[in-house]
């Protein structure tokens, strides 16, 4: 079973978080965020992923730490859970809709990070959430992940459909890539590593 639990504790975060790439049977998710809360469980349920993530934030100063960490242990919990990448897809894509709003997640687990994000959102705060740090966890669970992520809302009105149809099409997306192919043979690379 591909998982891994990563404990990061910093002078601003103690995160404690779990990913289960097969198993989906066991979803906790407490930031202390509820808006960014329901974007991890989003992301859990569309990805058919256990996630457990516990966070202590310096909440009292702004959520962008507890967001930011999260997003590097998530990545680091991918790149542990998938070991060396023997027989998986690789690439994945997701168009999610909801109501007006249409995203788009394109990934490559390609052992290289970079980051595309293309999504501008009116409303600055959702909850106890700022909006501007959703690139921020987008950005750091695709450096820590070494992935190729690009992450578009193509259109939209709402905030809080933006944020949600790009959290669900990550699920989406990465559940492609990571998914074991039985017709994959050793690494899916012509260098043979990724």
């Amino acid at each position: 079973m591909r998982t891994a639990t990563i404990n990061r504790n910093t002078s601003e975060t103690k995160i404690q978080l779990s990913l289960n790439l097969d198993d989906p049977s066991k979803t906790q998710i407490d930031t202390g965020i509820g808006f960014f809360d329901h974007m991890l469980a989003a992301f859990a349920k569309h990805g058919r992923f256990g996630l457990i993530v516990k966070a202590d934030g310096d909440l009292a100063v702004d959520p962008h730490h507890t967001t930011e960490d999260v997003g590097i242990a998530l990545g680091l919990a991918l790149k542990q859970a998938l070991g060396n990448k023997a027989g998986i897809e690789r690439f994945g894509s997701a168009l999610i809709p909801l109501d007006e709003t249409l995203s788009r997640v394109v990934i490559d687990l390609s052992g290289r990070a970079y980051l595309v994000f293309k999504a501008e959102f009116s409303n600055d705060h959702l909850g106890g959430y700022d909006t501007e740090v959703t690139e921020d966890f987008f950005q750091a669970f695709a450096f820590n992940a070494d992935l190729n992520l690009h992450a578009e809302v193509l259109y939209g009105r709402n905030t809080h459909h933006k944020i949600e149809t790009l959290f669900k099409a990550l699920g989406r997306a990465l559940r492609a890539a990571v998914t074991i192919n039985p017709e994959i043979k050793g690494i899916p690379s012509t260098k043979g590593v990724i």
